[in-house]
């Protein structure tokens, strides 16, 4: 991976979160603590201001060090869990792992730091969907499959919207967390669009 698409998917990201923090937060407030989008900015502000130093690491060593930052910067569960995402992801890329099992990585740790499974109302209704979707189409053309992400993505969310939260702040609502949109997968899913966008200028 090339230092420019480093840069790219860096700027991407951090600037999808920018412009969706309000969203998020008020997406937060409904069913969590309302720091969500305050908290995932902060932590995209840090990693786009080391953006040069990422660019120029190697993908894993760059995905390990952002996610340092997310764990460091970002308060509530959203840094730990993103951060855990993206560590997971590296180390499955300093073995050489595709994508797909890389993101599968990442999921795992999220799943043990988070305690939770698909279901909850949680990212991780997005995040395995999409992996999914990844290995669906691990031999299909870069547009299909990209296409295929996206859309995942757009239905898991979705989906998030008549969940019965079982895990974090929201779980405390109980039936009344129906009819609202996790902020975690609303997150997942701008995220995972973001690099789309990424990818698509490129392939």
């Amino acid at each position: 991976m090339s230092a420019e698409l480093h840069l790219a998917l860096i700027e991407r990201t951090a600037a999808a979160i920018a412009a969706h923090a309000e969203e998020l937060t008020r997406l937060d407030q409904a069913i969590g603590d309302g720091d969500h989008g305050v908290n995932l900015r902060r932590g995209f502000e840090a990693i786009a201001a080391d953006k040069e130093a990422l660019a120029a690491l190697p993908a894993a060593d760059a995905l390990q060090k952002a996610g340092m930052t997310l764990v460091m910067k970002v308060g509530g569960a959203s840094g730990p869990l993103y951060g855990s995402l993206l560590m997971g992801m590296a180390k499955a890329a300093k073995a050489g792992e595709p994508l797909a099992r890389q993101l599968s990585a990442g999921i795992a740790l999220v799943m043990q730091r988070g305690k939770a499974d698909v279901g909850a109302k949680t990212m991780l209704d997005v995040l395995v969907p999409v992996r999914d979707a990844l290995e669906r189409h691990a031999d299909a053309a870069p547009e299909e499959a990209l296409a295929a992400v996206r859309a995942a993505a757009d239905a898991a969310r979705e989906a998030t919207r008549d969940m019965l939260a079982t895990r974090g702040r929201a779980s405390f609502l109980g039936e009344r967390s129906r009819g609202h949109y996790d902020p975690g997968a609303t997150s997942s899913q701008l995220l995972i669009h973001a690099v789309c966008d990424v990818l698509e200028a490129r392939a």
